[in-house]
């Protein structure tokens, strides 16, 4: 511990603010901290993941069990982070070296998990930079199929899917049409990928310096251009049918597992607990901060994002379903006017229905030699996407039909940038503020340079996910590197202020810090509460995970059924690549404690080989 614990005249036990041993640097005001800290907790997932569930589980039914992982496991473990970070003022490797020597391995872990999801977060940047740099033409790249070779017509391949689609999975990723085909570095993302890094780079250049003046706008824009989104998508037709959809609770969906699962890992990953990061950040701060009423904030602007940011969502997906719905009936409407020679406007999408039942009941033949698409509302609205699905292909569909349409997808990947920028800052600190801690950067070098360092070579190792089989390599680190690992470092972080560092001992630092010691709902979720919720959410993913052969989703169009999906198993050498990315953070823990027992072992042979000199065993005794 950092401080001591001294007795007053009264016999009441104090602590002790430490000396310092190094200036450390701090921030230069409360509202940098707080943005900073939001900044890294609201990010990409809040805008395309939390919807995504939303729409997936029953609408508003879902915020029942999100909630509820937000107070009982989300807000304990965001407290438990700050406080620590707050009293030992030091990086993740070194406050779990402060608590037990053994513990240093969770510290080593969270670093990985934070350098390893930072080299596919900013490939996501990158792709958010290419279609920023195309969302200024007029019309819009992914708007209209590009012609052929020969002029002659489309490109089948567009065609066959969507000009959205196509611009993505060939103009942007070109992508192969596995796995397995690696394909060649394309040059338009290496370049887009390097900005990246470089605008990163700048706004980290002099760590919290630089951060507390980026965040301003970081933090902030997103919900500016989140507000005009409401506006303008509250106006547009549709957006009725998507905010009932959000809203209307589907109470049968309660019954599923899989939804308190979802649940408690969404609201344990949108908080970024366990990256290292918060840590980092709070360790910045005076020792005399009000940590208890930080993370409430946090938790809570971090919560409310995400349902403020389902709105404008859910009400252009009810947007983009009515216009689907429309072109859908669009399509039959012309195919029933030509066959049955009906003039025009005569059958309308208010009689559809009508005319339908009608001449399918006196020429059924001829109405099925038609093949008329099943045009159903519901289902347009059942069509759900998460990820980088709903950012570039859901989404910029629904662009393409809006007024000014090149606006809106400015303001669009401009808020997602934002979003993303401000998340790599807490990545990038879980990163290095460890290592600056610990003195493993040489003194001679200068923190800008190393900073740089750790840039480039993060810049070289995410080159990976700028091949043609890039996107299905990022699929592969969102998936294995950002769920398990975090999971396993939280429990180890709960347990070890718990039941090693004393959870006495840590409510009499909090209680110094912030002048109150922690109530009962404190208490109840640190001992017992948030610990058993972790270990339920880790062993629910392992039986999950067990029960499902590992697939993909490839982008083949030569596949029979192209457009759809064709699905693939890993093969096994890839799949040993998953296992290992899972493993490689959790064995870290147990490895670190194994390499300091053999040092001690070590030391106390040498010591035992070491010769007294005060030793004299010519001397025998009388006695």
């Amino acid at each position: 511990m950092s401080g001591d614990v001294v007795k007053s005249m009264s016999g009441e036990t104090q602590m002790e603010e430490p000396k310092a041993t190094g200036e450390r640097p701090k921030w230069d005001n409360k509202v940098q901290y707080l943005l900073t800290c939001i900044g890294f907790a609201v990010g990409l997932g809040n805008v395309w993941r939390f919807p995504y569930l939303c729409q997936k589980y029953g609408g508003g039914a879902f915020l029942i069990p999100y909630l509820i992982a937000l107070v009982f496991e989300g807000l304990p473990l965001l407290h438990l982070e700050l406080a620590i970070g707050q009293r030992l003022r030091t990086g993740s490797i070194g406050v779990w070296n402060s608590i037990s020597p053994y513990l240093g391995g969770v510290g080593l872990a969270s670093m990985t998990v934070s350098f390893l999801v930072g080299l596919f977060y900013n490939t996501i940047l990158a792709w958010i930079l290419w279609y920023f740099f195309h969302s200024f033409q007029n019309p819009l790249p992914w708007e209209n199929c590009p012609v052929n070779a020969n002029r002659t017509g489309y490109i089948t391949e567009c065609e066959k899917s969507t000009p959205v689609n196509y611009f993505w999975y060939r103009e942007t990723l070109n992508i192969t049409p596995n796995i397995e085909t690696g394909g060649s570095l394309q040059w338009w993302l290496v370049l887009c990928l390097a900005t990246a890094w470089c605008l990163v780079y700048v706004c980290f250049i002099r760590g919290i310096e630089t951060i507390g003046k980026a965040v301003y706008v970081t933090a902030t824009f997103p919900y500016l251009v989140l507000t005009i989104f409401l506006i303008r998508a509250l106006t547009l037709p549709g957006a009725s049918l998507g905010l009932t959809y959000l809203f209307t609770p589907q109470w049968e969906t309660l019954k599923n597992p899989k939804v308190w699962l979802d649940a408690a890992t969404q609201i344990f990953f949108s908080l970024s607990l366990a990256f290292g990061g918060l840590i980092a950040f709070s360790s910045y701060n005076p020792q005399k901060n009000d940590c208890q009423r930080d993370a409430l904030i946090v938790g809570c602007v971090n919560s409310a994002t995400s349902i403020y940011a389902s709105i404008p969502i859910f009400a252009i997906l009810g947007f983009k379903a009515t216009e689907n719905f429309n072109a859908c009936l669009g399509e039959n409407i012309l195919a029933l006017t030509n066959a049955f020679n009906i003039g025009d406007q005569n059958i309308t999408v208010e009689n559809y229905d009508d005319w339908f039942t009608h001449l399918n009941e006196t020429e059924p033949s001829l109405v099925m030699d038609l093949h008329l698409r099943n045009c159903n509302l519901q289902t347009f609205l059942d069509q759900s996407a998460s990820g980088t699905g709903l950012a570039f292909i859901v989404f910029t569909e629904a662009v393409i039909k809006m007024p000014a349409s090149q606006v809106w997808a400015v303001l669009f990947f401009v808020m997602l940038f934002s979003l993303g920028l401000s998340s790599m800052f807490g990545n990038l600190e879980g990163v290095l503020t460890p290592l600056l801690d610990l003195n493993l950067v040489p003194k001679w070098m200068p923190k800008e340079v190393f900073t740089g360092l750790m840039c480039v070579v993060s810049f070289a190792v995410a080159l990976i996910f700028t091949l043609g089989s890039g996107n299905y390599w990022l699929e592969i680190f969102n998936n294995y590197v950002g769920s398990l690992p975090l999971l396993i470092i939280a429990f180890f972080e709960i347990t070890a202020v718990v039941f090693i560092y004393g959870i006495n001992r840590f409510s009499d630092d909090i209680k110094w810090m912030t002048g109150q010691r922690p109530n009962l709902y404190w208490q109840a979720t640190w001992r017992v509460i948030s610990p058993l919720m972790l270990l339920v959410v880790f062993l629910a993913y392992i039986v999950v995970e067990a029960g499902e052969k590992p697939s993909y989703s490839a982008w083949n169009p030569n596949y029979v059924d192209f457009p759809l999906a064709d699905v693939h198993a890993y093969p096994e050498w890839v799949y040993s690549v998953c296992v290992l990315l899972s493993a490689v953070p959790c064995v870290l823990i147990p490895l670190a404690a194994l390499c300091r027992l053999a040092q001690l072992l070590m030391k106390y042979m040498a010591d035992r080989r070491t010769p007294n000199p005060y030793e004299n065993d010519s001397y025998v005794s009388d006695l």
